[in-house]
């Protein structure tokens, strides 16, 4: 069985093949970037036009590296970034840029609707937070969330507003692009924070839609992520270079799928996520949030189920910003200084790969440099769009290399202080899968187990873990099999890491200061900031 899955990132997507019989296999894959386009009033977003070109290249290049064929494909699905904004007409064309989730144009709407009552926690409404605590276990409480920017819509762009016919989320978008359905996945529709999720109610949730002033007319039927959407239909298919009519399955957001992909299936099993975001998420049979940490537990694509889910909004963003900006003159080293090993290319397949040789060269603590991976603001366990990155504790003696491992080891501490508000609420598993691009290096998986004190693993194709779990939903659908039992059978252990006792005191002397910093701090973010 051969499937096309769309990893569609924040910045790129990249386009997999995959064969599914006794095993999972990446047969090939093709990766097209587009842009993000960030202003000064805080908006983050995106051009429809360029996202399909790159899903057109990517899947024609397909064919082009591989001996499969477009009539074998047997179906498809997209495993996307999530909570952006697609605000589209009958004919499903977008009827502005999409808001990226990392779009924080609408904070005045936040304020003005969450910031009201007299009774607050947070800094929210207690009334509304009730409300939506009752109805899904979560709510609208970062400027970031989706409906804030359906607010801001509203609020400054009239025209286009009155002609909206559907309010969709990225993967949805183009799901109806390939099919001429307009429909949202369960998951999707939770992320809007607007979906009832008690057993025997879901669905949207007219009480809340009223509360936040969201036209009903403008909300999606709902299907599940494992449904058959539809065809592909022949302008699609022309477009994409692949057979009219293979089945569009529901697909969704990358957070719904990653845990299938890891492996994680079961209640309890918790693994930490390092892309261009990172999370720490524990999978549930049952539902349960934590406000003050902004954690709750979204759906997951098994219906009944959940991933306890706390984000960090940039991870691996923040190693992208070291080799751009801290690592950039070391980039002739990289490819021609005669004092590296002649062979370099050859032994290191990237940039990346060399940094995370030459940080392995500086002691565990970074020699005192602390990072904070605050690059656009921060979400859990603090709301703050002020907050940002910042070296603590440079000295004269302080290298570049210092610094470069402070970052590394920052997004670690980050994730580590996230892994403990999971803690409070959810019994998490010792043992936890490390997946993402940040689990192809050695030295951060040990540097995680180090400061996290857990034993941790790495599966196969780390990298593409979330198109993995979304072409498991697939394979079951198309089978008529369970995902989570497939998942079992298919995923496998490639790498164990275990904590170093001589590390420890080190980490924990750091990890205190790291955690101090925002409070120290937070008054000089909002002075320069906001």
């Amino acid at each position: 069985m051969f499937v096309i899955i769309y990893d569609f990132g924040t910045s790129s997507v990249k386009t997999c093949l995959f064969e599914i019989n006794e095993g999972i296999n990446l047969v090939a894959s093709s990766v097209a970037a587009y842009g993000l386009y960030v202003s000064e009033d805080g908006g983050a977003e995106q051009d429809t036009e360029e996202w399909w070109a790159a899903l057109c290249h990517t899947t024609k290049n397909l064919f082009s590296i591989s001996n499969v064929r477009p009539h074998e494909i047997e179906g498809l699905a997209f495993c996307s970034q999530f909570q952006g904004t697609v605000l589209v007409d009958e004919n499903g064309n977008a009827l502005r840029p999409p808001m990226n989730y990392l779009d924080q144009k609408g904070v005045k709407e936040y304020k003005e609707c969450m910031g009201s009552g007299i009774i607050k926690v947070s800094g929210c409404s207690l009334y509304k937070l009730v409300r939506n605590l009752i109805v899904n276990f979560a709510g609208s409480v970062s400027a970031k969330d989706p409906v804030w920017k359906y607010k801001w819509v509203e609020n400054n762009e009239p025209d286009i507003y009155k002609k909206i016919y559907k309010w969709l989320d990225i993967p949805d978008y183009l799901v109806a692009r390939c099919t001429g359905r307009i429909v949202r996945t369960a998951d999707s529709a939770f992320g809007t924070f607007l979906y009832d999720t008690r057993k025997g109610k879901e669905g949207w949730n007219n009480g809340l839609l009223k509360m936040y002033g969201v036209n009903p007319e403008h909300m999606p039927e709902i299907i599940e992520c494992t449904d058959k959407v539809g065809g592909l239909t022949k302008k699609a298919a022309e477009d994409l270079g692949l057979a009219e009519g293979i089945p569009v399955f529901g697909g969704g957001g990358d957070t719904t799928f990653v845990n299938i992909g890891a492996g994680c299936v079961r209640p309890g099993d918790t693994h930490i996520y390092v892309g261009t975001s990172g999370w720490v998420s524990t999978f549930l049979d049952y539902q349960t949030v934590d406000i003050d940490a902004m954690i709750t537990g979204v759906l997951s694509a098994k219906k009944g189920y959940f991933n306890y889910y706390a984000e960090l909004e940039t991870a691996g963003k923040c190693f992208e910003w070291v080799m751009d900006h801290l690592a950039l003159d070391e980039v002739g080293v990289y490819l021609d200084h005669t004092t590296v090993a002649d062979d370099l290319e050859s032994k290191f397949k990237s940039l990346y790969d060399y940094l995370s040789e030459e940080v392995n060269k500086v002691p565990p603590g970074a020699n005192g440099v602390i990072f904070t991976p605050w690059l656009h603001g921060n979400r859990c366990p603090f709301e703050d769009s002020n907050a940002a990155g910042m070296f603590f504790n440079i000295r004269v003696e302080t290298g570049k290399r210092d610094m470069i491992r402070a970052v590394l080891e920052g997004i670690c501490y980050h994730l580590r202080w996230l892994l403990e508000c999971v803690m409070k609420k959810v019994e998490t598993s010792d043992t936890i899968r490390f997946v993402g691009g940040g689990a192809l290096s050695p030295v951060t998986c040990q540097m995680l187990s180090d400061i996290t004190g857990r034993t941790i693993e790495t599966v196969g194709n780390s990298q593409e873990v979330g198109a993995i779990g979304t072409a498991l939903v697939v394979a079951a659908g198309i089978k008529g099999v369970d995902v989570l039992e497939l998942s079992k059978q298919l995923v496998k252990v490639e790498q164990a890491y275990k904590p170093n006792p001589e590390n420890k005191d080190i980490y924990k002397r750091n990890y205190t200061v790291f955690k101090n910093l925002y409070k120290s701090n937070a008054a000089y973010f909002k002075q320069l900031n906001s």
